[in-house]
């Protein structure tokens, strides 16, 4: 009974698999809206996390967040064009002071894919009047689920959020979490990507704008 209430025999609790998000552009008049997914699958395993979206296989982004080696790596492929830009420890550093959020913790759970999730509010530093609601849970035998993320600070991985990435805010909400073996190369940076720097990255998009 004690091992069972520490969530060591209960079989939610694993550390490898998938996580299905639900993802929703906060702002629907944005130029890339239309280009926004409308899933996201979060792959994880021995503390690596990959997560992956696509636009009716014309847009494809895939990011690989590794906090043993402190590195976050972007994808990036639409149509024939394939960019990749990998960050170190100080610009992922920045990227999280630059977003950087304040939680205020409830005593509110709720129920998102079957698992048991605390609810903080959240507070964009930048904005004091910018506040939304974010979901957590602690039930999955995850370390470091965050890392890379304005999320960092939180103890448990985030099953409804909100991200930024390309100028474009998104929310994303779980919806289901699968018990499943995941392939080593999944995050891995394919050798047909051309590496560019983060700037040039940021510069593609406000192109693509």
């Amino acid at each position: 009974m004690i091992l069972s209430s520490c969530g060591n025999n209960d079989p939610k609790f694993i550390s490898e698999g998938v996580i299905e998000y639900d993802a929703q552009v906060v702002d629907k008049s944005h130029p890339m809206a239309g280009l926004a997914p409308s899933t996201m699958s979060m792959f994880f395993k021995k503390n690596l996390y990959c997560s992956e979206m696509s636009t009716m296989g014309m847009f494809n982004s895939k990011f690989v967040a590794n906090p043993t080696n402190k590195t976050f790596t972007t994808m990036v492929k639409i149509l024939n064009e394939k960019n990749a830009c990998i960050e170190y420890d100080k610009e992922i550093k920045k990227d999280i002071a630059d977003n950087k959020l304040e939680f205020k913790e409830t005593s509110e759970v709720k129920i998102i894919a079957g698992y048991k999730c605390k609810k903080v509010i959240a507070t964009k530093a930048s904005d004091p009047t910018d506040k939304f609601e974010v979901y957590y849970t602690d039930e999955l035998d995850v370390k470091s689920a965050n890392y890379s993320t304005p999320y960092e600070g939180l103890k448990g991985i985030v099953m409804k959020f909100r991200l930024k990435k390309f100028g474009m805010e998104m929310e994303f909400t779980a919806t289901s979490v699968r018990k499943e073996e995941v392939a080593d190369d999944m995050f891995d940076l394919p050798g047909f990507y051309k590496i560019i720097t983060k700037e040039e990255m940021d510069e593609f998009f406000k192109f693509m704008q």
